[in-house]
């Protein structure tokens, strides 16, 4: 097997801030501003008024979760777990995350994890109760829960968020940014634990549970990365917000530890049409681009039917000038209507009319042969002007007005 160590996201690095955070936020943000002030600009203000009332709806649905947080949450102070207490306050001192965030310790339900949140301008970190209870012999490894969450605040990712929505949801850069994010975090949690092997066991944690991790070989957890190269991984680590968590495993352990392939190349192409949902899987991406398409077909295709109908129609009324001019001579020669089209000379050229027939009273009868129009029918109607000139008006028939040039509309 082909591979690099890091393959596109370069395991090792020394630095808090994954490298290629920095060049997709700068990406993100040029791209978000210019989608802004074209939406804004295009839309001559109105969209203001949309992202007004989807911050009201952001600040009640965020509200929400706050107030279940400080309803059912359990607030880490001084006097209360002190402990993690001290914990969160000597990793903020060693990030500089300041002011220090309101902490809570929360019911998971099972769940392994910890988050930030945001809410009128101030931060929260929440510890989830298992995996605090996992980790009680492993402090340090908490740790590192703890300061993959503050770097989340510390890098203000989710200040950005709102002006990098834009960008957040375009095929690869809105994945390729948000799993950058992780790996960012990741870094600051390793600074936190204090080494390593510490943070290895938090990863452990998240991998096998509150019991069995202490007997995960993390060196060969994270060789399970060597995998990832596949079409199935490659794709769906593509269109994610997160990264495979065996590579956070390898990455956590040191450069050179564990090679890490490519990414499949059609992975790669196959990713560029799949739009991101921020936070969901590949797959749930891929299923909401399913179901867009089809949406777009169901409205899309009617109105390119629609589209190209008109100019069609367009050209079959010229056949209809054609035949109706050919009666109105024959009348002012003769007098009188001739017995059909053919009889009045005319011979019909469109392969987009069914049939071009005279009725009884001399209209033109146009039937169309093409859809949305197939066996639709729409007529030209003569009468005379005071100078005894036979003159034509154009009528609907049983054909929409919206597909009828400007003169038939009348």
């Amino acid at each position: 097997m082909s591979a690099v160590v890091a393959g596109a996201e370069g395991f090792g690095s020394s630095s808090l801030v994954y490298p290629n955070e920095k060049r997709l936020f700068a990406i993100a943000l040029v791209v978000s501003v210019i989608a802004w002030l074209a939406i804004v600009g295009g839309t001559f203000g109105i969209a203001l008024i949309y992202v007004l009332f989807g911050y009201l709806f952001y600040l009640f649905a965020q509200s929400g979760f706050i107030s279940y947080l400080r309803g059912h949450g359990a607030q880490i102070t001084a006097e209360q777990f002190p402990d993690l207490h001290d914990r969160i306050r000597g990793a903020c001192m060693r990030l500089g995350v300041n002011p220090v965030p309101d902490a809570y310790l929360l019911h998971g339900n099972g769940a392994f994890n910890a988050f930030a949140a945001r809410f009128l301008g101030r931060h929260f970190i929440v510890l989830l109760s298992d995996v605090v209870d996992a980790l009680e012999s492993e402090p340090a490894a908490l740790d590192f829960y703890i300061g993959h969450e503050l770097g989340h605040i510390r890098r203000k990712h989710l200040v950005w968020g709102p002006l990098l929505f834009p960008a957040s949801v375009l095929p690869l850069l809105g994945p390729a940014y948000s799993r950058a994010r992780e790996y960012t975090c990741d870094q600051h949690g390793l600074a936190c634990s204090g080494s390593p092997e510490a943070a290895a066991k938090g990863i452990a944690a998240l991998a096998a549970g509150g019991q069995r991790w202490k007997t995960l070989d993390a060196l060969k957890y994270a060789g399970q990365a060597h995998a990832s190269g596949g079409f199935w991984m490659s794709f769906h680590e593509l269109t994610g917000s997160y990264p495979w968590l065996v590579k956070r495993m390898a990455r956590i352990l040191g450069e050179g530890t564990v090679q890490v392939p490519r990414r499949n190349g059609f992975a790669w192409f196959l990713a560029a049409f799949v739009p991101h949902l921020p936070g969901a899987a590949g797959g749930a991406s891929l299923l909401v681009t399913v179901a867009m398409v089809g949406i777009l077909a169901a409205v899309a295709i009617p109105a390119y039917q629609d589209y190209t109908a008109r100019p069609k129609l367009a050209s079959v009324l010229i056949d209809g000038d054609r035949a109706a001019s050919t009666v109105g001579q024959f009348y002012e020669r003769n007098g009188g209507l001739p017995q059909s089209l053919a009889a009045a000379g005319f011979k019909p050229g469109s392969p987009r009319l069914q049939s071009i027939s005279m009725t009884e009273k001399g209209a033109i009868r146009m039937q169309l042969a093409f859809p949305p129009l197939a066996g639709k029918a729409f007529y030209l109607v003569p009468s005379l002007d005071s100078a005894k000139h036979v003159i034509w008006k154009c009528y609907a028939g049983d054909v929409k007005p919206r597909y009828l040039p400007a003169r038939c509309r009348n």
